[in-house]
């Protein structure tokens, strides 16, 4: 019997830590081509809330957020989930957030499929979050610029490649917001110094000294669930995201926020 105690016990701490502990995960970033005003810039990234709450209002979250102290804040698609839409509970976040930092948004296939995707843009929008559809935007500082892309999920009807192409290729550093990590070659093909993209899940089930188990657009043992890909001068960052879908619960796959500070080499 207490055997059977202390093994329930423990799938419940896994479970729970699994679904409700959030981790804060921080990369450094170096290149040669960030222009020296922006050496040290820190950027949070926020995917895949899926509509999933952190303590009354999203405290919890808010105050990890806050803790990191960020230069950026991006959002990286999948906000709320299509299969139990709440917008306000992911409101209740942002209105929050956007005293912090700059907030730049772009859409994941959770915000598509909800058929209320111009409603969504709009409050954030109304809430001064920089929305991103297929367009840019430049941030400058002390005379130096860097330039961020926001790329609409494909759902929409304009797959990434596509999408990508209307950019003209350029010196200037580039920042991508980005849902799908399944199109690491088309990044790469375009030159994009750093791509912020989620979707994965991590893999939803983690397996120890392997990776993930399973994720939507690259099927069982995915190549892309979690941390920094670097191929050529493109390096993508891929969240594990902080909550869950169709498969509502995490092993071994803590949600997360993450922490990306970028330094010029």
């Amino acid at each position: 019997m207490k055997k059977w105690l202390v093994l329930l016990g423990v799938i419940a701490v896994v479970l729970y830590t699994g679904n409700k502990w959030i981790q804060t995960t921080e990369i450094t970033i170096e290149s040669e081509n960030l222009p020296p005003a922006f050496d040290g810039l820190k950027i949070i990234q926020v995917s895949d809330l899926h509509d999933a709450t952190f303590g009354d209002r999203q405290s919890k979250l808010l105050k990890k957020i806050e803790t990191a102290k960020p230069d950026l804040i991006f959002i990286t698609g999948d906000l709320i989930d299509s299969n139990r839409y709440d917008l306000q509970n992911s409101l209740d976040l942002v209105e929050q957030l956007i005293s912090l930092a700059p907030i730049y948004y772009v859409t994941g296939n959770h915000e598509i499929a909800t058929n209320d995707v111009v409603h969504i843009k709009t409050s954030l929008s109304e809430l001064g979050v920089i929305v991103l559809s297929n367009e840019e935007t430049v941030v400058e500082k002390e005379g130096e610029s860097i330039r961020i892309i926001g790329i609409e999920d494909p759902l929409a009807g304009v797959p990434v490649a596509e999408a990508l192409s209307i950019f003209e290729q350029q010196d200037n550093f580039t920042l991508t917001l980005s849902h799908r990590p399944e199109t690491f070659s088309d990044y790469v093909k375009n030159g994009l110094d750093v791509v912020f993209s989620g979707h994965a899940h991590g893999g939803q089930f983690r397996i120890p000294g392997l990776g993930g188990l399973v994720a939507p657009g690259q099927g069982l043992f995915p190549k892309y669930t979690a941390g920094v890909y670097e191929e050529n001068e493109t390096s993508m960052v891929v969240s594990r995201g902080l909550g869950n879908s169709v498969i509502p619960v995490r092993i071994f796959n803590t949600p997360e926020i993450v922490v990306v500070t970028l330094l010029s080499k």
